[in-house]
């Protein structure tokens, strides 16, 4: 009788196995329905054996589920996301920071590219993007059209610091409260960044000046 070596029957009993079940997120059980709750663990098994962070991916669908948004609907938000901080890695490469990767994905899902992440990357190298990513999906969320907004991001990032970059947006976000529109007060405070010649880009027609405007040159 031929003997089978251990080594090999060990083999043939793995590759004859089932593949092990997803890891089950203690926080989703009896948030959703069981098979839709397996497949948001399967979306988050596969990020996490991606090396991408699985938080933004749980509290995605947590959110859903809060709000009573159909479970199919929270899969496929859940799978959204996934691709998203995927694709942040794609341009920011594989060094990025759990928090890089999420502001990307923000970034991505406010309607910015792979290709306008990398570009960011190629222009901060060996800086942190968390906030020039963030602040490029909080000027879309603030009604400034997409490229305007990436625009100005890529503008400013040869010389901002985070600093520079919060007090962009928190000025840009002032002077459309007090009644500029969006592309106006983008403009106005391009411009007393000095970053408005280099980009090309220009208020409205007699919006030229936004509410509140500062007298300093800064962002």
């Amino acid at each position: 009788m031929r003997v089978v070596p251990f080594a090999l029957l060990a083999a043939a009993l793995a590759a004859a196995a089932p593949p092990p079940a997803p890891a089950q997120e203690p926080r989703l059980v009896g948030r959703l329905p069981d098979a839709m709750r397996e497949r948001v663990d399967e979306i988050v098994d596969a990020a996490r054996a991606g090396g991408l962070p699985t938080e933004p991916l749980v509290d995605r669908a947590l959110e859903g589920a809060a709000k009573g948004a159909a479970p199919a609907l929270i899969v496929a938000a859940v799978a959204r996301l996934r691709e998203e901080l995927q694709g942040a890695r794609d341009a920011f490469g594989e060094a990025a920071s759990p928090a890089e990767l999420t502001a990307g994905a923000s970034a991505l899902r406010a309607g910015a590219t792979v290709d306008h992440l990398a570009r960011l990357r190629r222009l901060r190298p060996g800086q942190p993007l968390t906030v020039a990513a963030a602040v490029m999906a909080d000027l879309v969320a603030a009604g400034v059209p997409v490229d305007t907004a990436v625009t100005a991001v890529m503008a400013l990032a040869t010389d901002a610091r985070d600093a520079d970059y919060v007090a962009f947006r928190r000025n840009v976000q002032r002077d459309i409260a007090l009644g500029a529109s969006p592309a106006a007060a983008l403009g106005v405070r391009l411009r007393a960044a000095g970053a408005l010649a280099d980009e090309g880009l220009t208020a409205a027609p007699g919006q030229g000046q936004a509410p509140g405007r500062p007298q300093k040159r800064k962002p």
